[in-house]
């Protein structure tokens, strides 16, 4: 079932129908950043997807980004974790009865606190709440449950400082939106139960089945088809390395989601993720959890880091916004 932009907006952030609404329009920015993506850095993903296993510099994409900068105003403080670095940073409207604890995307091999500086920069300023976000250990030295115990560790950072977990919002993009989902579940395992999660175009589903047999696998401005299986083969390799007893983590679509916390989920259309997305929100459902799934029309992944220059990107932070300040 589906509903238009403008009942979306109007709508209570937390009604359990319909699952899906849908964003209409293509603004001129959108179209010219899309057609610019699929221009640059898609043909650097393909040439990644055909030796993923070379020495590439992917430490070198988070350091490349040092001139980003967050929106006026913001103020920032290094932190550091367990086994990781962080970055507590808040814009001035920031109060103190909420925060979030922010995980970045990258396919788990890339990106970092630079290159998403600035959209978490809008999101603290959207939600009016203080973010945490957590440069947690990547693929292909770690394998992704270290990343999960990262953002555990960030919770429990944000909890020492002073926030309630209950008051704890897990958000992500991308394969952070993955480790959104893995970290609210272990979390919960754990008795922490954190107010909602958050997640734009996440990766759902590490099961490359799906995503090839869906349409948006020729339709997808970022990622070409062949990423899929490769960033899989990436993953298993680096599950190896766990040693004895390791537990792999399982895809977010897979686990009981019984007793997550509301969330909300926002893709593009024909996003090469659109089914992980749309999936996570029906299992949820399913669950007996309250979801929301937005999708918006023919915008490319994580076009919310965009919202500079994208109006549908400022938009869909304004719903960000909108939905987290709802959970207080």
């Amino acid at each position: 079932m589906t509903d238009s932009s403008a009942d979306a907006a109007a709508s209570p952030p937390l009604r359990p129908a319909p699952l899906v609404q849908e964003f209409a329009g293509v603004s001129f920015q959108s179209r010219a950043l899309s057609m610019s993506v699929r221009r640059t850095i898609r043909p650097f993903i393909e040439a990644w997807a055909v030796t993923p296993s070379l020495p590439w510099p992917a430490p070198l994409v988070d350091r490349a980004a040092v001139t980003v900068r967050p929106v006026h105003g913001t103020r920032r403080h290094r932190v550091r974790l367990a086994e990781c670095a962080a970055e507590f940073l808040y814009t001035p409207d920031a109060g103190e009865h909420q925060a979030i604890l922010y995980l970045h995307g990258g396919a788990f091999v890339c990106c970092g606190l630079a290159t998403h500086r600035n959209l978490v920069s809008r999101i603290s300023a959207s939600t009016r709440a203080p973010v945490l976000a957590v440069d947690y250990r990547m693929l292909p030295r770690h394998p992704i449950r270290r990343a999960v115990e990262d953002g555990i560790s960030g919770l429990r950072w944000l909890m020492s400082h002073g926030y309630p977990i209950e008051r704890i919002v897990v958000a992500g993009d991308s394969a952070g939106g993955f480790l959104t989902f893995a970290v609210a579940h272990e979390a919960l395992r754990l008795g922490l139960g954190v107010a909602g999660t958050v997640a734009l175009s996440p990766l759902t589903d590490l099961d490359p089945l799906p995503k090839m047999e869906h349409p948006n696998s020729y339709r997808c401005a970022l990622f070409p088809r062949r990423a899929v299986p490769a960033l899989l083969t990436l993953v298993r390799r680096a599950e190896r390395r766990g040693g004895d007893g390791y537990e792999p983590v399982s895809s977010p679509v897979d686990l009981d989601l019984a007793g997550m916390p509301p969330a909300l989920i926002q893709t593009g259309s024909e996003e090469m993720v659109y089914t992980d997305a749309v999936t996570m929100g029906e299992r949820l459902e399913a669950a007996g959890v309250p979801a929301q799934v937005q999708v918006w029309e023919k915008q490319i992944h994580v076009f919310q880091a965009a919202a500079g220059a994208v109006p549908e990107g400022g938009r869909a932070i304004s719903e960000i916004g909108r939905f987290v300040r709802s959970l207080a």
